[in-house]
């Protein structure tokens, strides 16, 4: 008798131990989660990010500044190497040829001789002693921003693109500057949003239909 009531006695212990320990457990597993979800909900700085930098130029104003500095038929290619104006020193520019440069300047016959700049006529007169560097330069960062949550179960996602984006024309004869212009876009600001009401399963539906 005094074994089986024992062995009763313990089971009913063990039971009312299991349960006050689980009772604890149970409230640390809510407020984790609670604290995970609200970490995962704020924490931007987790979500992607991407920057493309193509320009020695620390800035547009920088470029803008190395380009007016030129001085037609007067600045040479040592000059241009001295501002860091080179084919080979400067990523991303291409070298034109008169061809180019001709089709580029004389798209129609609407276009008259006396309405080209008289640096353009030059190097066009030149014909072969002609050549031209067109240099593409930009610094670009793209960030995700917003909920992290959202953005990772892919509900509701924010893009934000800002940086800047430059563009030259400089036209030589025999290694002298006769042609320089530039443009582009001193402050780039934009921002992408993407909405899926039905977030992770929003790209299944077109799946399932090329299938």
């Amino acid at each position: 008798m005094s074994n089986a009531s024992d062995t009763a006695i313990g089971n009913i212990c063990f039971g009312i131990s299991q349960g006050t320990t689980l009772k604890p457990i149970k409230f640390l597993l809510r407020i984790g989660f609670i604290l995970l979800f609200s970490l995962l909900s704020s924490c931007s700085s987790m979500l992607p990010r991407a920057r493309s930098d193509s320009s020695p130029f620390k800035s547009f104003d920088e470029a803008s500044h190395a380009i007016d500095a030129l001085i037609p038929m007067k600045s040479n290619a040592v000059d241009l190497s001295k501002l860091g104006i080179d084919p080979v020193q400067q990523p991303n520019t291409a070298i034109l040829t008169q061809s180019d440069i001709v089709r580029r300047f004389v798209p129609s016959a609407l276009l008259k001789r006396e309405d080209l700049d008289p640096g353009v006529l030059a190097c066009l007169e030149a014909r072969d002693a002609c050549r031209g560097w067109e240099i593409t330069a930009a610094r670009i960062s793209r960030d995700r921003t917003g909920n992290f949550f959202s953005d990772f179960t892919n509900f509701h996602r924010r893009t934000e693109t800002t940086g800047w984006r430059f563009n030259a024309l400089i036209l030589l004869v025999n290694d002298v500057v006769v042609y320089r212009a530039w443009s582009g876009q001193p402050r780039v600001n934009e921002i992408e949003v993407n909405t899926n009401p039905l977030g992770p399963l929003q790209e299944m539906g077109p799946a399932l239909v090329t299938k």
